[in-house]
């Protein structure tokens, strides 16, 4: 045997230890050795318009608890417009990176964006670092490149990052089955609920995560997760809905007509929304907001959003979380949307269920049958298949989503398609510290 074949036998044992043959994990970062078990919370203004962005940091903030995986601390998903990078200042090692998305990129898109400049509330967690690092922000400019929007050093030990005691309200545990740090954590917020309603609050949330577990993935893997519920009332029941010129005083501040759009139901003031979420350990925020018109948001490791009382309600916080956990794009393309060419048709996108097929080969081609055309005809024959059907991502020409019909596409089948459980059953495991 070669000294030449003995080596390469080696590195391709040393990458089996080391990574996944899919490439997805290539390192452990050893959790303990550069991070505590509390959290850094970084709040900046995201600001420009269609064509500038601007990044102004405004606060960095101790909050108590890491709810994040320990073991995947560089997500393997290329999922997101932005991207949060963490870097060991001494040796230069990267120990913490993720992708998230933002409503000031979704705005970008809009026709607004074209005639002025606005300014958006957003916050990053990352686990709370033991020593100085490199903290980067970048914005994906192409499918494949990004342009750097803060780079900065920050010693941990900085008297201006604040250490206050957090906004406290009592929490409720809804399901529990294990440690945060090898669990998918969801937290529960309260919209528009008082303190008199949240009992109602509590039923909500033990009725729509039941919904939520009726559906597979989630289903199959409901001992994946914990569930908790932050008790935290308003003053005044419902939401804002300025289309019929109502206002109410709520603790995060949630609107219908987001974007001039009846259904989009969003709130800017993102830093209400982590002060409260902050009293538990969370993967992800779920808001329920007390109204009966159907309503919700969902953004990129950011947040999902729906009322709790519209009888679609149980269907359309499944699909918000399909967006805000998951990464999932919308594919329909028939509905009403403020967004103007909000894909590039030359690019592939970064969503999992959608491609132009610029590079099909990088999502579900290796689902298809070898007989399932591509482009899909959206025909009886292939009614219960695995294909490329033309219309998404809000045009009906150009992206192509996995399936016929799905909850990602509208309010009528009765689950997720095979390509869209398989990216959140993914998600799930990566929270989990197994993928």
């Amino acid at each position: 045997m070669s000294r030449t074949f003995i080596i390469k036998i080696f590195l391709v044992l040393l990458f089996c230890i080391n990574g996944t043959l899919s490439g997805h994990i290539l390192a452990q970062i050893p959790y303990a050795k550069y991070f505590t078990g509390q959290s850094l919370r970084i709040d900046y203004l995201l600001s420009g318009n269609a064509t500038e962005t601007k990044l102004t940091l405004d606060q960095y903030k101790i909050e108590p608890f890491w709810g994040g995986p320990e073991e995947n601390l560089l997500s393997p998903f290329k999922y997101g417009e932005f991207r949060i990078e963490v870097y060991d200042k001494e040796t230069g090692e990267l120990i913490f990176k993720k992708g998230f998305s933002t409503l000031f990129q979704e705005w970008q898109t809009t026709a607004e964006a074209k005639l002025m400049s606005r300014s958006f509330y957003q916050v990053n967690r990352i686990p709370f670092p033991r020593n100085t690092i490199l903290l980067k922000i970048l914005k994906r400019e192409t499918d494949k490149t990004y342009v750097t929007l803060l780079e900065t050093n920050l010693d941990p030990g900085n008297y201006f990052i604040l250490n206050e005691k957090p906004l406290s309200f009592p929490v409720e545990v809804i399901r529990e089955n294990g440690d945060p740090s090898h669990k998918v954590d969801l937290v529960f917020l309260p919209e528009g609920y008082t303190s008199e309603e949240m009992q109602d609050f509590r039923d909500d949330v033990v009725r729509l995560t039941d919904s939520l577990f009726s559906f597979s993935p989630y289903k199959d893997m409901k001992s994946s997760f914990n569930v908790r519920a932050v008790m935290a009332p308003s003053e005044e029941s419902g939401t804002d809905n300025p289309g019929e010129g109502v206002y109410k005083n709520t603790i995060m501040n949630f609107s219908y007509y987001t974007f001039d759009l009846a259904r989009y139901l969003t709130s800017k003031d993102v830093r209400s929304i982590r002060d409260v979420a902050g009293n538990v350990p969370y993967d992800h925020i779920v808001v329920l907001i007390n109204a009966e018109s159907y309503g919700g948001g969902g953004i990129f490791n950011h947040y999902s959003a729906s009322t709790s009382d519209n009888y679609l309600s149980p269907i359309v916080m499944v699909h918000e979380m399909g967006h805000g956990f998951a990464g999932l794009g919308d594919e329909y393309y028939t509905s009403d949307v403020a967004y103007e060419e909000f894909y590039k048709l030359d690019e592939e996108p970064w969503e999992p269920n959608l491609t132009t097929l610029v590079d099909f080969s990088s999502k579900w081609e290796s689902m298809l049958e070898k007989t399932t055309p591509v482009p899909t005809p959206n025909t009886s024959e292939y009614a219960n298949t695995i294909g490329a059907f033309e219309g998404g991502g809000y045009v009906p020409k150009g992206v192509y989503r996995p399936y016929p019909d799905c909850i990602m596409k509208s309010n009528a089948p009765s689950g997720f398609c095979p390509v869209c459980q398989e990216a959140i059953r993914k998600m799930i495991l990566y929270y989990c510290g197994e993928e």
